[in-house]
């Protein structure tokens, strides 16, 4: 909008003196004899008009300026730049101005901190037929600020655009609102003002302080996060619509109401008073917020009727007994949570609803409570008339009445959903996922349990394993291996019914703990009922499966009276039964139990062998089997004790193997075999590589790789001076970790061979796979050779596997001249045995080296 010329004033009437001269000219010509009668007529007209004008006007001018003044806030008018045009009383009493100061003024002058542009949203808003409302500070004449709340319209003068700006003095009001929120804070009531959705927009200290909103807590999360329950004086809990505050803001007028909140977070039931008061904008039909005062009545309750705190939430209900004349009152949820019909009415017949076995703890709690005056609070179990179990929490305390009487008093709560999902938990942390059975934790505790009850002391263990389970498991995968479990563990469930407690105890190995002092043979006879069971094969994806099952019994407390040796007992006779020929079950006996003791004696001795320096390593050389030149050796590990002798490998590495101390042995084999090869280097010994031995469990640890790469480095030899020999045990252990543990090794320069092929699984899948740079071809294959034609067709099938795959191969335990004949027309090149040298101390080794040597230059 283009902006006209600031004018000085509005438009002012004629002045009284120019209305008169003119009104006496007129009459004066009425006057005059000469004049023609219709000419007089009109002037007559004239004076009339211009009499009556001129008294109108001046009637405007008057009422304009008596209600310009009457208004009791500053007024003025402004032209459309915004120059003061006019100013009524109130507001030069306002800003304690004369009217010459600010009349033709800018509206600056009265707040100087509007910005240059302050006038366009008030015509945009003007232009679209609405009032413009803004909060600004104005200035007096002293130079003083106070708030204004200014109402701007839009009106036309004379063919010009003027607003009218009303400015209400916020001061009161300001200083209103600062005494309401003191008193707020400062009233022990609890307040909450609340938007129309629920939103807290403001909580004074009670109000923290009666919900339990602590330091760095949020009220609207607190109060939306369903920490609170709210019931009625019935015990029903209230939606949130029904709530005092939502039905307030609904219907537009107060609401009050006594209300039980529930705090699930610290267990607790509060009555409060709620009034709900609904607050309405200025000029509006519908409240904006509502202000709600909460009153902790909750002793009040207490002290006015027992059963108005009876806690109906969540099943809660009320009870007192009158301790004088053995009175029992309960409140009608207390009934329906006991479900006894008629409802008991003596302390003995509550206790009837409850378990036997709780009888006897809930009348010691009332008597401690009788005798002490503190609470009781107990979870008990009990039937309802119908047969349903049900749990309950009681909570009770004493309150004292006169001399002849006094009264217990307190709640029942209905529990039993929770312990109901409790005991769902408890049952799935105790229960084996894949087959339903108990795991290996449920097994261990009943079984400690019962050890420790000197009544259940006769029973027995029964230790399954299932024979030639990882087999079938390699061929048709984990799933299939799954399948087969939970079918074996039904089996298991068929042959031992009721009698017994059954676990799945790791991998494919079963537990079954029975008792013995009704039924001396139920051992033996479960036993031989499982291996019945085991008798027809398993059927998998379209394959028929034999799987038996090897079992060792052990009872207690002849063969152990703790868990881990009971079960280390019947361990040991699986085993024996395995042995044997497997499908069989086996008892413990004196003579296991004494191999059982020289397995703690060897493990107790091994433990400390590394530390005692008891280990050395001796090295069979692998020679060229063409020329006889040594090209590496491998290291073998022997044992020298003190107490139990000189130890052979066959009797020790299984064992260490099985308590998992092959870890720690193999590692320090591969350090000291490391630092072996550097020293012969140094002492001109040019053998290329080392062998080392390693076990399965050396694969299934993270630290495999670690623990090369350490060694490597400290011996200064690069990755290709170490050869790993591993089983085909490896190959099918833990398909993803042994592939990652190969590749790190690879990555090294590692050789990394299978030994003793052909004997284990010969899982040629996985052999397809891993990243191996060799085959050993087994003595067992090797000894047989020329003569024997089932040993050559297997030499003859693993040199040919090793052929296409493009693997080296090695010959161990080569005696004969005819066996390394037989081996080169194979195509074997390197070997090693007896028939060259067998394990030889370090210095030994290299003086055969420089003795072969020296007998090759003089030759």
């Amino acid at each position: 909008m283009t902006a006209k010329p600031p004018a000085p004033g509005l438009p002012r009437p004629p002045e009284a003196a120019d209305a008169a001269v003119t009104l006496a000219a007129l009459e004066a010509a009425c006057e005059a004899t000469d004049l023609p009668d219709a000419a007089r007529v009109l002037l007559k007209q004239a004076c009339d008009a211009l009499r009556a004008s001129a008294q109108d006007a001046q009637t405007a001018r008057l009422r304009y300026h008596a209600l310009f003044d009457a208004v009791p806030d500053p007024v003025s008018i402004l032209d459309e730049t915004g120059t003061v045009l006019d100013l009524n009383k109130a507001g030069l009493a306002a800003y304690r101005r004369p009217r010459e100061e600010i009349v033709g003024q800018p509206i600056h002058v009265l707040n100087p901190e509007l910005p240059h542009d302050h006038l366009n949203p008030v015509w945009e808003r003007i232009n679209r037929g609405q009032t413009y409302v803004i909060e600004v500070t104005n200035m007096r004449g002293d130079g003083s600020r106070f708030p204004v709340e200014v109402h701007s319209a839009g009106f036309v003068h004379d063919g010009r655009n003027c607003i009218v700006a009303v400015a209400r003095d916020l001061s009161g009001r300001r200083d209103a609102e600062w005494r309401y929120r003191e008193l707020m804070e400062t009233i022990d009531r609890a307040i909450l003002v609340q938007d129309t959705s629920g939103r807290v927009m403001h909580a004074n200290i009670a109000a923290m302080r009666l919900f339990g909103i602590g330091e760095g807590q949020r009220i609207n999360d607190e109060l939306r996060s369903g920490r609170w329950r709210v019931i009625d004086e019935h015990g029903r809990e209230l939606p949130n619509e029904q709530l005092p505050q939502q039905r307030a803001l609904r219907w537009g007028r107060n609401v009050e109401a006594t209300l039980g909140y529930f705090d699930r977070q610290r267990q607790q039931l509060s009555w409060l008073s709620v009034t709900a008061v609904p607050q309405f904008p200025a000029g509006a039909n519908r409240p904006q917020q509502v202000l709600t005062l909460f009153s902790d009545v909750t002793a009040l309750k207490r002290e006015s009727a027992l059963f108005d705190r009876a806690q109906s939430l969540a099943h809660i209900g009320g009870w007192e007994w009158e301790t004088a004349r053995d009175h029992l009152y309960l409140t009608d949820e207390a009934q329906r949570i006991l479900g006894c019909y008629p409802a008991p009415d003596s302390i003995e017949g509550l206790l009837g609803c409850f378990r036997p076995g709780d009888r006897q703890a809930v009348r010691d709690a009332l008597d401690r409570t009788m005798a002490t005056g503190r609470a009781l609070n107990l979870d008990i179990q009990g039937m309802r008339g119908s047969g349903q179990p049900f749990w309950v929490r009681l909570i009770g305390e004493i309150e004292a009445g006169d001399l002849l009487t006094s009264r217990l008093t307190g709640t029942l709560q209905d529990i039993t959903e929770r312990k109901q999902s409790e005991e769902t938990l408890r049952v799935q942390a105790r229960t084996d996922p894949l087959t339903g059975l108990l795991n290996r934790d449920a097994a261990l505790y009943e079984l400690d349990a019962r050890l420790s009850d000197v009544q259940q002391l006769d029973l027995a263990v029964l230790y399954i394993d299932l024979d030639r389970f990882k087999i079938v498991n390699d061929v048709l995968g984990h799933a299939a291996g799954d399948r087969l479990l939970a079918s074996a563990a039904r089996r298991i469930q068929t042959a031992v019914g009721t009698e017994a407690l059954i676990a799945r105890f790791g991998g494919d190995e079963f537990l079954v703990i029975c008792t013995t002092g009704d039924d001396p043979d139920r051992p033996e006879r479960l036993a031989e009922a499982i291996l019945r069971e085991f008798g027809a094969s398993f059927r998998l994806d379209g394959e028929e499966f034999s799987i038996t099952a090897s079992i060792g019994i052990a009872r207690a407390p002849a063969d152990g009276v703790s868990s881990q040796h009971l079960i280390q007992s019947a361990d040991v006779a699986m085993y024996s039964s395995k042995r044997r020929g497997r499908n069989a079950f086996q008892g413990f006996t004196s003579e296991l139990a004494e191999q059982q003791l020289h397995r703690l004696q060897l493990e107790t001795h091994m433990r400390r062998a590394v530390q005692n320096e008891e280990f050395h390593l001796v090295y069979q050389p692998q020679v060229e089997l063409a020329s006889g030149r040594l090209v590496a050796a491998e290291a073998l590990i022997r044992w020298r004790n003190a107490s139990l002798g000189e130890m052979r490998p066959d009797h020790f590495i299984d064992h260490a193997e099985s308590t998992g101390d092959i870890v720690g042995i193999g590692t320090w084999v591969m350090e000291q075999a490391c630092m072996q090869l550097r020293r012969w280097q140094e002492h001109g010994v040019p053998i290329e590589r080392v062998a080392v031995n390693v076990s399965y469990r050396q694969f299934l640890g993270e630290d495999l790789a670690r623990n090369v790469r350490r060694a490597l480095a400290e011996s200064g030899l690069p990755g290709t001076a170490l050869e790993l020999e591993f089983t085909e045990r490896v190959l099918i252990e833990d398909e993803p970790d042994t592939l990652r543990t190969f590749a790190e090794l690879r990555e090294l320069g590692v050789m990394l061979t299978i030994d003793d092929f052909g004997e284990g699984y010969s899982a040629l899948n996985y052999l397809r796979r891993l990243p191996i740079h060799g085959l050993k071809l087994s003595q067992l294959f090797v000894q047989g050779v020329p003569g024997n034609q089932s040993d050559v067709a297997v030499c003859q099938a693993v040199t040919g596997i090793a052929d296409s795959l493009g693997l080296g191969v090695v010959a161990e335990g080569v005696e004969t001249e005819a066996q390394r004949a037989f081996l080169l027309k194979l195509g074997v090149d390197i070997g090693q045995g007896f028939l060259f040298a067998p394990g030889l101390m370090p210095g030994e080794l290299q003086k055969r080296f420089l003795k072969l040597r020296a007998a090759a230059a003089h030759g």
